[in-house]
């Protein structure tokens, strides 16, 4: 895009408070985006900022030609509207895939959304080049999460999978997760999901992400995933790893989305 039109896209990070987990994600993202070319703004707000300010920003990156994607970080602070936030991003540069339009385009027949949440298409992804069959089998998706277990289930669907959605008033999760040839998990409890719930031969696509203390690590803990990976490998097919799994490919996605809204905005092919 560059070479030819001399032009590059462009990523919007808006950032409120100290939150170190944000600050590492966003620092991974940057570097991402700087490796394959994207250009980056970063608008860093204080833990105390009104709604009104935060809403200024996001204003100002809707407006602006160069921007063509817009990402603020979540959890935002308590005092915040999130979906009033999120609500404000235009859905044309809404590349984490959470504006209502986008999300009730994806669950709609028939309709496309412009982009669809980064993590669940990094699922779908990894489960299609990994040969995969997604057609016809039974996926159980532990979380229906706004962020990842909700979208994931509808894009499972769209791929002609039978889904189940396992949640806290699930009776039994564990017999639903032993009958299902793909197992999706993002609840953040770590190890909830045993070896015994896992029919022998499933692929497992672990997202929770868990620090749990570790006075041996140099950092006084340790991130695992919602699968006990050690049980899990004994018993399935294909595990995803926790740290290094989903992860670096739903920052993938973030990058493939920013790049398809530069070329809708360029009428670049």
């Amino acid at each position: 895009m560059k070479a030819s039109i001399g032009k590059s896209p462009g990523l919007a990070v808006v950032s409120v408070g100290k939150r170190r987990d944000s600050h590492t994600f966003i620092r991974i993202k940057l570097k991402a985006c700087d490796e394959v070319g994207i250009a980056t703004l970063i608008e860093e707000l204080p833990e105390n900022c009104t709604e009104h300010q935060l809403l200024n920003v996001v204003s100002g990156f809707n407006e602006n030609p160069l921007v063509h994607g817009i990402i603020v970080q979540l959890p935002l602070p308590q005092h915040l509207d999130e979906e009033k936030i999120i609500d404000s991003v235009s859905p044309e540069k809404d590349v984490d895939g959470f504006h209502p339009l986008n999300m009730g385009n994806l669950a709609m027949r028939g309709r496309e959304p412009l982009f669809i949440p980064c993590a669940s298409k990094g699922c779908i992804e990894l489960l299609l080049r990994s040969g995969v069959e997604i057609m016809g089998k039974k996926v159980a998706v532990i979380g229906r999460s706004k962020i990842v277990g909700l979208p994931t289930s509808l894009l499972l669907q769209r791929h002609h999978a039978t889904v189940s959605t396992v949640h806290a008033f699930t009776t039994n999760p564990e017999k639903i997760t032993r009958e299902a040839d793909i197992v999706v998990s993002d609840v953040g409890i770590p190890n909830i999901v045993r070896g015994n719930w896992l029919k022998p031969g499933a692929f497992v696509i672990d997202m929770g992400t868990n620090r749990i203390k570790d006075p041996s690590s140099r950092n006084g803990y340790r991130v695992t995933g919602d699968v006990c990976f050690k049980e899990a490998t004994k018993v399935v097919s294909a595990i995803t790893p926790v740290p290094g799994g989903i992860g670096p490919i739903t920052i993938s996605m973030l990058l493939s989305n920013t790049l398809d809204s530069a070329k809708r905005a360029f009428i670049f092919p």
